[in-house]
């Protein structure tokens, strides 16, 4: 069974997912003023994940240019939507793999970068990559209203399975 964290993030990642339900594919591309497109935000949590649960967990690089492209202080970019979406796919699957191994005493030790500690444990590390879905989940919404979408979720989805559990 998994961590509770990890369950919270896996339900972030599905009203992530759901949040692009339905999306033309060419409003995946647009930019509006300052916002960045949906593709862009797609490969923008990918790359976090791949991070800290591919590269600094698992000594593994699957996306190498990821992080060029829609990593944070880059320059604006505008990825294929196909791409990103198909890169978020694979980096979750493979993350999920390092994921279920977690223990609550995990949580407390720190992954290891280019032979460093990261400052943050890996309790941290995951409550950061929740709500970073969180913000970007918000930012994703707005930018579909203005694109006028109609129908899309307006509240927090399906939360079978993934209650608080004391126990833990």
């Amino acid at each position: 069974m998994p961590h509770p964290l990890v369950t919270q993030l896996r339900f972030a990642r599905r009203e992530f997912a759901r949040c692009f339900e339905g999306v033309p594919l060419g409003d995946t591309r647009r930019r509006l003023d300052s916002l960045n497109c949906l593709s862009w935000i797609v490969g923008h949590l990918a790359n976090q994940e791949h991070f800290f649960w591919v590269q600094a967990a698992q000594g593994q690089n699957i996306a190498s240019d990821l992080a060029k492209l829609v990593g944070s202080g880059q320059p604006a970019s505008i990825p294929p939507w196909e791409e990103m979406w198909g890169l978020w796919q694979a980096i979750t699957r493979v993350a999920d793999r390092y994921l279920d191994t977690l223990t609550s005493e995990m949580l407390h030790t720190h992954l290891q970068w280019q032979g460093q500690p990261l400052p943050e444990d890996v309790g941290t590390l995951l409550l950061r990559n929740i709500y970073h879905y969180w913000f970007h989940l918000g930012e994703a919404h707005a930018i579909r209203q203005m694109l006028g979408h109609i129908g899309l979720p307006e509240f927090v989805g399906e939360m079978t399975g993934v209650c608080y559990n004391a126990e833990e």
